[in-house]
This record gives C-alpha cells, sequence and structure tokens, in this order.
C-alpha cells in the first residue's frame, strides 16, 4: 500500500454531488481517456440532463474544460480537487480495510463518511494508516483487544 499525504483541505463550498461528479470525472480520464455525460450518469445513476446541468456548474465554476456535445477533461483547479478526493477516498478505505471490515461494508460506509469528514480528522487518519502499514504487530495488537472485548 502507498503512502499518502492529505493535501490541503477542499474549497470549503463543494456539496457532495459537486464531489462525486469531480471524482467520477478523474476516473473515467484514468480509465478511458475521456469522460462524457452518458458515462457519469451511468457511473452515478443520474439522469444525462442532471449530469449535464452538474459539468455546466462545474465549468463555470474553473473546474472543467466543456464543450457541449462532445466529451470534457478536468482543469488544473478540477485535477488537483478531484485528486484530493481520491486521496480521501482511499484512507478511509485503506483504514476500514485495516480494521477488517468486509469489503461491502467499507464501501458502503466510505461513501456514507467521507463528504463529511474535517480536514484534521483526515489528517489524522492518513497518519493512524500509515502507522498501521509501518507498525503491523501494532495493528495486530490492536486487532486482539478489540476481539478480547
Amino acid at each position: 500500500m502507498s503512502e499518502r499525504r492529505i493535501q490541503p483541505s477542499l474549497p470549503q463550498n463543494l456539496s457532495e454531488s459537486t464531489e462525486d461528479h469531480l471524482e467520477r470525472i478523474q476516473d473515467l480520464l484514468d480509465r478511458k481517456g475521456y469522460a462524457r455525460v452518458s458515462d457519469i450518469a451511468a457511473s452515478l445513476q443520474l439522469s444525462r440532463s442532471t449530469v449535464s446541468n452538474m459539468v455546466r456548474r462545474l465549468a463555470r465554476r474553473g473546474f472543467v474544460n466543456y464543450e457541449r456535445y462532445r466529451g470534457f477533461t478536468l482543469t488544473a483547479e478540477g485535477r488537483a480537487v478531484a485528486n484530493h478526493i481520491r486521496v480521501r477516498h482511499a484512507t478511509l478505505t485503506e483504514l476500514f480495510q485495516l480494521l477488517g471490515l468486509r469489503p461491502e461494508t467499507v464501501e458502503e460506509e466510505v461513501e456514507v463518511i467521507e463528504h463529511h469528514l474535517k480536514p484534521e480528522t483526515l489528517r489524522a487518519f492518513s497518519k493512524l494508516v500509515r502507522f498501521w502499514q509501518s507498525h503491523p504487530r501494532q495493528l495486530r495488537a490492536f486487532l486482539d483487544h478489540g476481539e478480547r472485548e
């Protein structure tokens, strides 16, 4: 598992929906090299018009380069925000996996709480993940302690 450092916090006024859209756009760009409204709509289980409206809002805010009826890309600022979201998601996923939670529980919990963490909390979780990755005996002691209670 790679070491991740939490970057400066996200802009304060990002909604969960905005974050989800940016995260999906980055995932699509990484996987396919392009992102389309229809791909995001399918991924987020939203209508194409809802996604199209959000993409236009993201473009107005400077996160997306958007040309109607064409694919779109993230701006430098959009990539920075999407990367921060990705790191946050990965940190929580790794933490919950280290705790031995079932994969479906990990996925559900990350989606529920990832948008609600303060940067300070995320930094603490990141430190804990790095500590347990570099000190597996300490993790084992923690997990064993929980089993005895």
